[in-house]
């Protein structure tokens, strides 16, 4: 069964950058793709980025496109998620999850991190 243990995130004025980690254990051959998505209060889950583990394709979504970078090592099974010039607005908690394709759809992944808190304050 495959796990995702999340690090990172905390609190960081706006313009500045953070970092996240996902490292995946278990059965890593199960699942090809591991995403970002976020949640920020009183709104829905939404897709951020995402990146195949074999090909290293990627995707994102345009509100962070240009600002955030999401990378692999496929050899750990860890994804990262460079986040720089962030805004207010990037405020949420942000999820790691994983998958069998690259799709922006969150109920297409079927592990899910804990999530850990960004705040970004103005």
């Amino acid at each position: 069964q495959v796990q995702l243990v999340e690090s990172g995130g905390g609190l960081v004025q706006a313009g500045g950058s953070l970092r996240l980690s996902c490292a995946a254990s278990g059965r890593s051959f199960s699942f090809n793709c591991m995403a970002w998505f976020r949640q920020a209060p009183g709104k829905d889950r939404e897709f951020v980025t995402a990146i195949t583990l074999r090909g290293g394709t990627t995707d994102y979504a345009d509100s962070v496109k240009g600002r955030f970078t999401i990378s692999r090592n496929a050899a750990k099974n860890t994804v990262y998620l460079q986040m720089d010039s962030l805004k207010p607005e990037d405020t949420a908690v942000y999820y790691c999850a994983a998958g069998p394709v690259l799709i922006r759809q969150s109920n297409m992944y079927y592990r899910w991190g804990q999530g850990t808190q960004v705040t970004v304050s103005s």
